[in-house]
């Protein structure tokens, strides 16, 4: 860690994306802080912010990059069934804090969150101001799913989920994918590769790749236009 680069308060400059670190992939940079225009800045440039409460703040840009094109998205026979079927309601940045907050727990198999309270702090600044958005699922009045991300041009930028039914995040993320395909978007970025992402058809291409198509369809004044669900 200590041969990492260090940001500062004030300087948002973020080192090529090309020297971050092969173990553990895709670490670029450390310090800083989570100012708004800072994140944006980084996520249009393929880089997020992934820590645990203690840790300064570590700055990432794995290589490959797992992303889902929109037009790619698959549904599995069996839950497009359970989507059909479902009474569930889904709505769109209806409870966003509630649901980062709910990102946020611990899950049964560890007690570590890498969603801090300064996190959750700076993803609602970013819904302030139309960039950060969420997917929230209900079962009548109870939220039991969602997600989080930022939306910025052509691409969603996925953050967090969680579910407290039987395919709530599921079902969430389908419907996310359907709208934003319908409204132009690209793709979602997943960040790193994982089965769950796998199944809805997402796949890992090179962080040059990424990289390289990341600066035509990245558009701050984008943020907030036809956003799903609304």
């Amino acid at each position: 860690m200590s041969s990492l680069p260090w940001l500062n308060e004030s300087d948002f400059e973020f080192p090529d994306p090309t020297s971050a670190l092969k173990e553990p992939n895709g670490l670029l940079a450390a310090g800083g802080n989570l100012d708004p225009e800072r994140l944006l800045d980084a996520y249009s440039k393929g880089i997020f912010p992934w820590f645990e409460e203690g840790q300064p703040i570590l700055w990432w840009t794995p290589d490959p990059r797992m992303v889902l094109f929109t037009e790619e998205l698959h549904i599995g026979r069996s839950l497009a069934k359970a989507i059909k079927k479902s009474s569930l309601k889904v709505t769109s940045d209806k409870a966003f804090s509630t649901v980062v907050h709910n990102c946020a727990g611990t899950r049964p198999y560890s007690t570590d969150t890498w969603i801090t309270p300064d996190m959750e702090k700076a993803y609602c600044t970013l819904h302030e101001m139309g960039a950060a958005h969420s997917i929230e699922v209900w079962e009548h009045n109870t939220l039991v799913g969602g997600l989080y991300g930022l939306a910025i041009g052509e691409v969603f930028f996925g953050e967090s989920m969680f579910s407290y039914r039987d395919n709530a995040s599921k079902i969430a993320f389908v419907l996310l994918v359907e709208k934003l395909a319908a409204l132009g978007y690209a793709l979602v970025d997943c960040q790193v590769s994982s089965p769950f992402l796998a199944s809805f058809g997402a796949r890992e291409i090179p962080r040059e790749a990424f990289m390289n198509w990341l600066p035509e369809s990245t558009d701050y004044g984008r943020n907030s236009t036809h956003w799903p669900l609304q």
